[in-house]
């Protein structure tokens, strides 16, 4: 919800050296305002991080057509995460897919088993089962999983989703949605063996429910 926003800083650049710092192998970047609008608003903030740090960086947010997409990937960006577009213009995925490889990222986004887009604001009728399966059909090589639901909360991870999600595809599946502490992580842990290769934090880092480095270290890091 774009009204109840938390600003934790000004200056998005200077947090991503921050996280970089701190040990993060990878930088997760979402343009919230390009999620909504359908198409990125904050390239020259991208731009910036992109070249202010050398880890690599993860972004969506409004990339729903190839000229958009070969616009973030030449500003450096290592991977793009595609949403909107694997219910409205699944073409769109099967040609990124085929140009890009591995560079590509399907966001699963879900409430209550079913697929939102357009920034959250649009709710389906599709199932989040079907969909991971059909993405891996068409060549789809990373999904990033959210439950809406949790994302933000603080409430723990769905475990469930994460666990039934990686049970039905043979592709690896990021996690995302209301890691509240270290235990979390360790429950999602406990997926990889499943696919589950990796977790998305945000606001328990901000908040300081643990430390990157504390995270790090769970998540089986030096």
């Amino acid at each position: 919800k774009m009204e109840e926003v938390t600003i934790y800083s000004g200056n998005p650049v200077d947090v991503a050296k921050r996280w970089e710092q701190a040990g993060a192998q990878f930088i997760h970047l979402v343009d919230l305002d390009g999620a909504i609008a359908g198409e990125p608003k904050n390239l020259k903030i991208v731009e910036r991080m992109v070249n202010a740090i050398k880890v690599p960086v993860q972004f969506g947010g409004g990339i729903r057509n190839p000229h958009l997409l070969k616009i973030i990937l030449d500003l450096g960006v290592s991977r793009a995460v595609l949403g909107t577009s694997a219910i409205k213009t699944p073409e769109f995925i099967i040609d990124a897919c085929q140009a890009y490889g591995s560079q590509i990222a399907v966001g699963i986004d879900s409430k209550e088993g079913k697929i939102a887009i357009r920034g959250w604001k649009e709710a389906t009728e599709e199932e989040v089962l079907d969909v991971a399966k059909r993405m891996e059909q068409i060549g789809v090589q990373r999904l990033i999983c959210t439950d809406i639901e949790r994302d933000g909360t603080l409430q723990g991870p769905n475990i469930e989703i994460m666990r039934g999600l990686a049970q039905a595809v043979s592709i690896p599946i990021i996690a995302s949605g209301g890691i509240s502490s270290l235990k979390d992580l360790e429950r999602l842990k406990e997926l990889e063996p499943l696919g589950v290769e990796g977790v998305i934090v945000g606001r328990a880092l901000y908040a300081g429910a643990f430390t990157l480095e504390e995270a790090i270290v769970v998540a089986g890091g030096k």
